[in-house]
């Protein structure tokens, strides 16, 4: 099964509700989401293979165990971070996505944010 087309819109839009997350452009043809200029997620673009990157504290192990998902390249797959492409076997994975950028926010965010987001929905 192919990612739909806005997999990854949808994702950034849905990180975007959180406190004080802004989208941040390192380099052309990102848009990643940023909390205080730190980024949390990094997600493709359209015209991009789907592709979506985060820092799991909690759940980097057991992510790292699907087919999908490997360690994030250029040495952050050492401190947690993952990358995964759109999974073949999982029907709907967007509910497991947002969990993972909810996990990676929560870990980038000051302290003082992370109270003021809203509790997680699957």
């Amino acid at each position: 099964m192919q990612a739909p087309a806005d997999a990854a819109d949808r994702l950034r839009a849905f990180g975007l509700t959180y406190p004080e997350v802004a989208l941040k452009s390192p380099w052309p043809g990102h848009a990643d989401l940023a909390v205080r200029d730190k980024t949390f997620a990094y997600l493709s673009v359209a015209g991009e293979p789907f592709s979506l990157s985060c820092k799991l504290p909690f759940s980097a192990e057991q992510a790292r165990e699907m087919p999908f998902v490997t360690p994030t390249g250029y040495g952050l797959g050492k401190s947690g971070w993952v990358t995964a492409s759109w999974p073949e076997d999982i029907d709907d994975p967007m509910a497991m996505f947002r969990s993972w950028i909810d996990e990676s926010y929560r870990a980038q965010a000051p302290k003082k944010l992370i109270a003021l987001a809203p509790a997680f929905q699957p």
